[in-house]
């Protein structure tokens, strides 16, 4: 489903010359974004000033910014200071264009006749399983989702660098990610992976012999809201909008549960930030699934790994939310369709209120979980708020007196001491 037939080998070479360049903006973006506290400053710096090297200042020439070639023409070092230059540039350029071939790979059925049903995202109540779409329109749209998953992929790898290096995600990433993610569900025109709301037949043949009298109304519902179905670029909209805000929100909740539960800090607000550009583009289903069940599973996994290495407890959650959700991309065809996480987002109205009851068991978990802690004797790493006292107030202000008497050994080696000290001032 390659447009106008370019050979694959051309596409593939191509994508990877692209994503190696882009790559190299990423690196600016990695670096120059936490200098500045304010979004438009972090914005308006990626622009200006030009590049230059940190340590000598000078300007970089063009041919060393050349992706990956560059640092290798100059080994790793500035071309006028001889510096050493990090070889995560050049890492970066290599991984992002290798990300932009293997996503291509993955979205877009590159195989000769292939189907729709073979790409990634396929999904039978996703966009790209509506019915009565010719060929040339899902061929359109399998490209322009790939492009739509794209920005977030790289949103997602500048997200995962700075939160590595300096433990946090700065709005300058994740603010213009949720405008593109609502904006490009809207232009799309459809849910990108699964509709905002839907009912299973066969929850609505269980639902009479469970619900009370009272709700019995709900089986009545359309498995769909018509509206919905016949709006489709509102659909994806809505979507994607309340993706951002139960996907944020549900950070949020174990955040401040969190912090009542152990008293310190649970997550960082940049995660919940981040997760909230993740639900713009995946949907408030899909978003659940990274925050709940795909990215403990890899935080668990890398810290049993690295457990005797780390030296701290604390550990960057932002790069496990996007290792989640670039999983749900490439595997949702595989996992998640027809799967037990479709039968429980079915059940239409009945999900938010078991959303509701696992909330409110979920903070007296907490507390019993640190109960059971102090009981086998862990101690709680409390939070700890330092207050600045007048002690301290008064040692600063001390420290930046100058010294009222000059050092002695200054008179001794100009051999003035006596004298300084007859007259009085030394």
């Amino acid at each position: 489903m390659i447009p106008y037939d370019i050979p694959l080998p051309v596409v593939l070479t191509w994508l990877f010359v692209f994503g190696a360049v882009v790559g190299s903006f990423l690196n600016v973006c990695i670096y120059r974004i936490p200098q500045h506290e304010r979004l438009w400053d972090q914005l308006r710096g990626l622009n200006y000033p030009p590049s230059s090297c940190p340590y000598c200042k000078k300007r970089i020439w063009a041919i060393d910014n050349i992706p990956i070639i560059g640092w290798l023409i100059l080994a790793g070092r500035c071309r006028f200071c001889r510096h050493s230059i990090s070889v995560r540039y050049a890492l970066i350029e290599l991984f992002n264009g290798l990300l932009w071939v293997l996503l291509y790979i993955a979205i877009v059925p590159v195989e000769r006749f292939a189907k729709v049903e073979s790409s990634a995202l396929y999904s039978p109540m996703g966009a790209l399983g509506q019915q009565g779409l010719s060929f040339q329109s899902h061929v359109w749209l399998v490209n322009a989702e790939y492009v739509y998953f794209l920005i977030l992929a790289e949103a997602l790898l500048v997200a995962t660098f700075i939160d590595i290096d300096l433990m946090i995600i700065p709005d300058g990433v994740t603010v213009p990610g949720m405008i593109l993610g609502c904006l490009g569900a809207f232009i799309l025109g459809a849910p990108t992976l699964w509709p905002a709301w839907f009912f299973s037949a066969q929850e609505l043949n269980v639902l009479p012999d469970v619900l009370p009298r009272w709700l019995v109304w709900i089986t009545a519902l359309p498995a769909q809201i018509p509206w919905l179905t016949a709006h489709p670029h509102w659909h994806g909209l809505i979507s994607s909008l309340l993706g951002l805000v139960i996907g944020g929100g549900a950070v949020w909740f174990v955040r401040i549960a969190g912090h009542w539960a152990f008293q310190r800090e649970a997550m960082g607000f940049g995660d919940v930030v981040l997760m909230a550009m993740i639900g713009s583009f995946l949907g408030w289903q899909a978003s659940l699934i990274v925050f709940f069940v795909v990215a403990p599973a890899c935080a668990l996994v890398a810290t049993a790994i690295t457990f005797t290495f780390r030296s701290t407890r604390e550990i960057p959650y932002g790069p496990y939310l996007s290792i989640g959700a670039l999983f749900v991309v490439v595997f949702w065809n595989s996992f998640f369709p027809r799967s037990r996480f479709e039968a429980v987002f079915s059940q239409g109205l009945l999900l938010p209120i078991e959303l509701l009851l696992m909330g409110m068991l979920f903070v007296p978990a907490l507390v019993l979980m640190r109960f059971v802690k102090q009981r086998l004797g862990f101690q709680d790493d409390l939070e700890v708020i330092e207050e600045w006292t007048s002690a301290d107030q008064l040692s600063f202000f001390d420290s930046k007196k100058e010294l009222s008497t000059p050092w002695p050994g200054i008179s001794s080696g100009q051999g003035t001491s006596h004298t300084n000290r007859w007259r009085g001032t030394n």
